[in-house]
Order: C-alpha cells, then sequence, then structure tokens
C-alpha cells in the first residue's frame, strides 16, 4: 500500500473537570466530516496545543461524530467531563501567524441575537466605543477578539465578532429591508404631511458611510488640542463654550469667524469678526480653508481653519461648536479632537419641575428628537455624552473628563500616529 493512501489517526486526550469551554468551534463538511473549524486564542485547547484548525475529528469519547450536526457535537464537548479523548485525523495546514491589532467598535454587538454566528457562547457582546484586541482575522466572516479591559494581562479567552465584511453586508441587508417596509408604509399614508425637519436629517444621515470598527493606538497622556462640542441646536452649546472661555481664558479660546458683511460702526477687524471681500472668501473656500461655512441675511460666514491652527499655536484649546459633518476634516492628528455630545434631557425628567402638569412643549419634543437622530447617526464618533438636565453640572462635568483625558493613555486613531 502506498504511504499517500495511508491515512494518519491519533488519540488526543485531556482532563476536563469544570465547565469551561473548550475554545473550539465546529464544522461539518458536506460529506459529514467533523472539522475543527476555528481555536480560540487563549481558551483550553489553545493553551494545550492539542488541536489545529482543519483537524478532523472522527470520534468523541469513542462515539462516532460522523453525520451529526454542529450543534449535537458543540454539546458533546460542552457537556464532556473528566477524561476527555478524540480521535482525529491531523490537518496539514500551518497554524496562520497570530494577529494582535486593537479596534474600537462603532456599533453594538450581542451574539445572542445573532442567527449568523456560528456558537452565540463563543462570542464577545461589546458597545459603541469599547476597544476589541484583535487575535486572529484568519476566518474572513468571524474575527477572534478579546475585549480590552482595566486588566490589560487578562488571561480570558478570545471570542467570535463579526468581520467589517460581514457586517457590512448585514447592515445593508437590513438597510434594504427597511426601504422596503417604509414604501409599505409610505402607500398606506401617502397623503400624511412629513415633517420637514425629520426629512433634511435623515437625507444627510442615509448619506452616511458603513462604519464597523476602527483602528486604535494607545498613547501616553497628551493634550487634546480642540474640544467639539456636538448637539441639537438649542441645547446649549453656546452657553457651555462662553462659560468654559470665562471661566479658563488662558485655556480655551474660540476661532474668530470671518464674514463678508461690512463692519458695524465701533467694530474692529480681529475682534469679533474679521471682514474680508466676497470675492476673497470664495477663493478661500475654493482652496478648501475653511472648516464650515454658510449664508446669513445676503452675508458670508465661515470658520477658516488658519484662525484654528493660531490657538494651537498659544496652547490653548479650541473650542467648536459645529456641524457633525466637520468631524471629517477634524479627526486628524492635526486637530486631535476630544469630540463631547451634548444630549437633549428627556422631556419626563423635565416635565415634573414644572408647575403645570399639563406641559406639552412641542419645542422640547423637537429639541429630543434632534437629538437622538444625531446620536444614532454620529454616536460612534463622540468621546463623551453628557445629558444636559441642568447647565452647571453639565460643565463641571465636562471640565472634570477633560482634565481626565489629558492626563490618562488614550486611545486614539491610528491614522493620528502613523
Amino acid at each position: 500500500m502506498e504511504s499517500s493512501n495511508v491515512t494518519r489517526v491519533r488519540m488526543v486526550q485531556f482532563q476536563k473537570n469544570t465547565d469551561e469551554p473548550m475554545g473550539i468551534t465546529l464544522k461539518v463538511t458536506e460529506q459529514g466530516k467533523c472539522l475543527v473549524a476555528r481555536i480560540l486564542h487563549g481558551g483550553m485547547i489553545h493553551r494545550q496545543g492539542t488541536l489545529h484548525v482543519g483537524d478532523e475529528i472522527r470520534e468523541i469519547n469513542g462515539v462516532n461524530v460522523s453525520n451529526q450536526t454542529v450543534d449535537n457535537l458543540q454539546r458533546l464537548l460542552r457537556e464532556a467531563r473528566g477524561n476527555v479523548s478524540l480521535k482525529i485525523v491531523p490537518s496539514h495546514r500551518n497554524s496562520p501567524a497570530q494577529c494582535e491589532i486593537y479596534v474600537r467598535a462603532l456599533f453594538d454587538y450581542n451574539p445572542e441575537d445573532d442567527d449568523l454566528i456560528p456558537c452565540s457562547q463563543a462570542g464577545v457582546s461589546f458597545r459603541v466605543g469599547d476597544v476589541l484586541q484583535i487575535i486572529s482575522k484568519d476566518d474572513s466572516n468571524w474575527w477572534q477578539a478579546k475585549k480590552v479591559g482595566t486588566s490589560p494581562n487578562s488571561t480570558d479567552p478570545a471570542g467570535l465578532i463579526p468581520s467589517p465584511e460581514l457586517q457590512e453586508w448585514r447592515t445593508t441587508v437590513s438597510s434594504r429591508e427597511k426601504l422596503k417596509e417604509n414604501a409599505v408604509h409610505c402607500s398606506w399614508f401617502g397623503k400624511k404631511k412629513k415633517d420637514k425637519y425629520l426629512a433634511k436629517h435623515n437625507s444627510i444621515f442615509d448619506q452616511l458611510d458603513l462604519v464597523t470598527y476602527e483602528e486604535v493606538v494607545k498613547l501616553p497622556a497628551f493634550m487634546r488640542k480642540t474640544l467639539v462640542l456636538l448637539g441639537a441646536h438649542g441645547v446649549g452649546r453656546r452657553h457651555i463654550k462662553n462659560t468654559l472661555i470665562t471661566s479658563h481664558p488662558e485655556r480655551f479660546a474660540y476661532p474668530i469667524p470671518h464674514t463678508t458683511r461690512a463692519p458695524k460702526e465701533n467694530e474692529t477687524n480681529g475682534k469679533n469678526y474679521f471682514f474680508v471681500t466676497h470675492e476673497q472668501m470664495m477663493k478661500d473656500i475654493a482652496n478648501n480653508e475653511y472648516l464650515e461655512y454658510g449664508t446669513h441675511d445676503d452675508a458670508m460666514y465661515g470658520t477658516k481653519l488658519e484662525t484654528i491652527r493660531q490657538i494651537h499655536v498659544r496652547s490653548q484649546m479650541a473650542i467648536l461648536d459645529v456641524e457633525p459633518q466637520a468631524l471629517k476634516i477634524l479627526r486628524t492628528a492635526e486637530f486631535a479632537p476630544y469630540v463631547v455630545f451634548i444630549a437633549a434631557p428627556r422631556i419626563f425628567e423635565i416635565l415634573p419641575h414644572h408647575k403645570s402638569k399639563d406641559v406639552n412643549d412641542v419645542s422640547l419634543e423637537k429639541l429630543a428628537t434632534e437629538s437622538d437622530l444625531l446620536e444614532k447617526a454620529y454616536g460612534h464618533y463622540f468621546d463623551l455624552k453628557i445629558v444636559n438636565n441642568d447647565i452647571e453640572e453639565t460643565i463641571r462635568t465636562l471640565e472634570q473628563a477633560i482634565d481626565e483625558v489629558c492626563s490618562s493613555p488614550q486611545w486614539v486613531p491610528v491614522s493620528w500616529v502613523y
């Protein structure tokens, strides 16, 4: 018999006396063979080095496993106790090189709610903003990762998270389904006048790129250069900005805007505004020298990037209350922003403080609606969220947060460093 036709079978034995999962997932081929699909980093099998990805398992404790479902096989392994023996046909594949990068999650994930995950018990749940250590990207759909917590040397095993490609596909499919549902609803209520405010914001949000993870790196404590205040119009950002500058003029400053309107009597160029011609402003806009600009009463107003840079030169933190689209320009190492979302207070938290129990403030409802829309669309960019129930408390919380972030190691986008 030729050696190429010989199947090399070996026995693997180990003790399993606890409820600790073995840290492997299985798959069944079309031929009914049970293969090791992945080995979770830091799990029992990974620590022992007894199995490898691609190994075929023929028996578990003497039980033939061919033509069984993955669920039954995973259950056999999970319930096994004492001396566990596996009869395997070793794979000749080389183990993939370990990958260790860090990412910030830009969406919430719960494996218990995921119908696609091979084994929900092997999944890692996380929230927007959590930092994950990616251990393996060997599987194009399911990465192995560990959530970075307070103990960086944690020996907890890695678990499964959806890869960016899988999550983007899932998001795209979900968006298409929602569009179909909306089309059905519109056919029933087509004559109902749509809220212009919601329509405007939804059109902006629909243009957003799909987001999943952002690669990050940990840096020693450093001073953020820019404080970006995001929030619904009327939530109190201007008051917060003015209070910070008045209380700490040596630390904070606001970039003086440029305008094409004529100076009023006693107005000095460079004090409250920089006055420029319409032609000069249009030229500078064409050269991408403005962060934001707009028109009011037939005059143009805008914030020039160079005015922000000049604040940094003076070793001050520039405070900006801008539209969230400006983050595409600001989220760079040059501006190193600390992005704070000032959320609208909940109506049910405000109404009990009113003398009248019949208060039905439409403006408060609209403020809360805009706030929710902004958070839903841009929440993955926020470094901090403060619900503005009390303006003075909000300012104190913000001051403490800035002191803390500038004196502690920070996770920042890898693009800020490399």
